[in-house]
């Protein structure tokens, strides 16, 4: 019951994650900074996509890793 719990709170975190970084994708292409030919490298919300996406992977890890321990139990 616990784990299924855990699994229910991080797949809400992957959602607000989610919803995080479609605000930032939309913001992305009007910003002055992404015309340039390196812009994504100099660009704060390119690097705060990229560490949601990294944080996004590592919680569906997480997922991953309960859903089987789950299915051990059973």
């Amino acid at each position: 019951m616990v784990i299924i719990m855990s699994i229910d709170k991080l797949e809400e975190e992957v959602e607000k994650l989610q919803d995080e970084m479609e605000l930032l994708e939309e913001n992305c292409d009007s910003l002055d900074i992404c015309k340039e030919d390196d812009g994504c490298s100099k660009c704060d919300a390119f690097k705060k996509m990229e560490a949601i996406n990294l944080k996004i992977e590592e919680i569906e890890n997480k997922i991953e890793e309960l859903t089987a321990a789950t299915e051990e139990e059973d």
